[in-house]
């Protein structure tokens, strides 16, 4: 009896622990199927919010990659400002300080290899110990960055080198250091130009920086996304470097001849010249003395003493590289003296009130207004036809000149050759003229009289000399301009800058005229010194007075062409108080355009008297 009692207490004991079972596993595939539901609406629901923060558990890295800025090039390819690659070291402190074992072996090797103290790195890692990206050096060359890439590759001998790696960068190079300082101008800050072409053309010589992405998925994968940079295009400017080296020479040997002259320093203020292509408004040339080294720019040294630089403040200083950085050429005004001479017989010319056949008499001054106004030729010139009137310079003959042609027309003409106007040059900081001149309602006779001989109005040396081109090429105003072409990092031209005829401002039959009086200039008048052997050189001095009068201050300068017929160049030299003591001698501009000349003219294949007669 008991036995069959304990085998019915087995079998109902059997039965309910199955019972039971059947019960959890129920629960648990309910409970399993509620879960699994609400991942399902999670997952439809917030999906991409959860799979960020997935994500953001990832290992993710993210670098930049640097465009290259484009080059400038001179006309004939060679280059004058280009971005040389270099490298950054970059510290990643949170890795160098992830294992103990990695930091002194690293900070080993940024001591040996890149001279960066230990020091400097372990308050950098107290500061910062989460820091992932960290600039210790700039401007790494290429073998000191192959160098580290053979420690950083042998893991044999330098197992323990963690957290320290090389960015790729660019640095801007200039290889012919201070050639051409004021056309080029420099950048800042990386690829922020300054001054000159690489501020008027920045825009074309950036490109764009790319982007390396990437992250280690979930079976430790890497993946890579790469947006590659886009470089800068290349600007082919219109300078000639051949010609530039001749006239920074000529430049440079003038104010070391006269140097301590009338005062202990450099030769003169300033001094400057532009060469130029008159048939297309090219500038094949343009420097002015002082000038910097463009691969350091802000070295004041080679013009101030280490005591005068000790004792300059801040702003002292400022001023200084703002006067060294500044460009004569495009953002000086002055006083044009005789060499708007040419222009007051032209526009007279051009209006009928002058034929050519006109007779003056000079008595070394000309009484106008409430005033008397001196000749230059004090003694005066006597009678003289129109030819030797520019051949000698005569103020008063001018003076008389600008009272044929009256205000009105004399200010017209002056609009016509772009004076008081930006002539448009593709440079920035283009002085402004519009105030500097007169207007008909406020030019009397006085005004009028030292106008038209170039006293008491300024211009700049971009603006004369462009419309200076016009009066020998046959009336043909052409915006100038430094640069040819834009190309692609291939050499594709992507664009051409074509000369741009802006206006007429003369005949040919005046042009001629003008031309012949201007060769006599050269041939037998005050600008004798500019002669060339071989040549048929024509121009026009000028001697301004600086204000305020009777100071001995002057600008000196010369303007001129060859060859005669159908002329290849035009030579402005401008010289601001030369250190001399004779400072008025109107010899000094003329001689230092026929030294650059004699040199440039073969060059360029300028043809000679006897070619050109032939």
């Amino acid at each position: 009896m008991k036995k069959r009692r304990s085998k019915g207490f087995g079998r109902k004991s059997t039965k309910l622990m199955q019972k039971k079972l059947v019960m959890v596993f129920v629960g648990i595939v309910a409970i399993f199927a509620v879960l699994v539901g609400r991942i399902t609406y999670i997952n439809a629901s917030s999906g991409d919010k959860y799979s960020k923060i997935v994500l953001d558990q990832q290992q993710y890295g993210s670098r930049m990659i640097p465009f290259k800025r484009g080059d400038i090039v001179d006309r004939n390819g060679t280059k004058l400002a280009t971005s040389t690659r270099v490298y950054n070291v970059i510290l990643d402190a949170k890795v160098l300080l992830s294992e103990e074992k990695y930091k002194e072996p690293t900070l080993d090797i940024m001591e040996s290899c890149f001279g960066i103290s230990k020091e400097e790195v372990e308050n950098i890692l107290e500061a910062e110990p989460e820091s992932r990206y960290k600039i210790l050096l700039k401007g790494i060359d290429y073998n000191k960055a192959k160098e580290f890439e053979e420690i950083d590759t042998d893991d044999e001998n330098y197992p323990n080198v963690n957290g320290i790696w090389l960015e790729e960068d660019y640095i801007r190079t200039y290889p012919y250091n201070t050639l051409a300082s004021d056309v080029l101008g420099f950048t800042v800050d990386g690829n922020v130009g300054n001054g000159g072409i690489e501020a008027f053309y920045n825009s074309v010589l950036n490109g764009t920086d790319g982007r390396e992405y990437g992250y280690q998925d979930k079976d430790a994968i890497y993946e890579r996304t790469v947006k590659e940079a886009q470089n800068g295009s290349t600007v082919v400017s219109t300078i000639d470097i051949h010609i530039q080296s001749i006239v920074e020479k000529h430049i440079l040997a003038f104010n070391e001849e006269h140097r301590n002259g009338a005062w202990t320093g450099a030769g003169s203020k300033n001094t400057a010249v532009i060469v130029m292509d008159p048939q297309n408004g090219e500038i094949l040339a343009e420097a002015s003395f002082p000038s910097y080294d463009l691969n350091n720019p802000r070295d004041l040294t080679a013009y101030y003493t280490e005591e005068q630089l000790a004792a300059m403040e801040d702003e002292e200083k400022l001023d200084a590289l703002n006067s060294l950085w500044n460009n004569f050429c495009v953002s000086s005004t002055y006083e044009p003296g005789s060499t708007i001479k040419p222009f007051t017989i032209a526009a007279g010319l051009e209006l009928g009130v002058l034929t050519g056949e006109e007779y003056y008499t000079c008595e070394g001054v000309l009484h106008v207004g409430e005033h008397d106004i001196h000749c230059n030729n004090r003694n005066g010139h006597g009678t003289q036809n129109l030819k030797t009137v520019m051949e000698n310079s005569c103020n008063v003959a001018l003076m008389q000149i600008g009272q044929q042609i009256g205000v009105e027309d004399f200010v017209n003409y002056q609009k016509v050759f772009g004076f008081g106007e930006k002539c448009g040059i593709d440079l920035p900081g283009e002085a402004a003229t519009k105030g500097l001149i007169y207007t008909a309602d406020n030019m009397d006779a006085a005004s009028l009289a030292t106008n038209a001989f170039g006293q008491n109005f300024n211009v700049t040396m971009t603006q004369l000399a462009s419309s200076f081109c016009s009066l020998v090429n046959g009336g043909n105003y052409y915006e100038p301009h430094v640069v040819k072409a834009i190309q692609d990092e291939s050499g594709n031209v992507t664009e051409n800058k074509d000369p741009v005829l802006i206006k007429k401002t003369i005949s040919k039959e005046t042009e001629e005229i003008v031309k012949d009086y201007m060769l006599g200039v050269v041939e037998q008048g005050t600008g004798s010194a500019a002669y060339v052997e071989g040549y048929n050189v024509g121009g026009k001095t000028g001697t301004a007075e600086k204000l305020p009068r009777g100071n001995e201050k002057y600008v000196l300068s010369f303007i001129g062409y060859a060859p005669q017929e159908n002329p290849q160049a035009v030579v402005y030299v401008v010289i601001d108080e030369v250190n001399s003591a004779t400072p008025s001698n109107g010899k000094y501009a003329p001689a230092l355009a026929a030294d650059i000349m004699e040199e440039i003219f073969p060059y360029l294949g300028v043809r000679k008297a006897a070619q050109t007669a032939e």
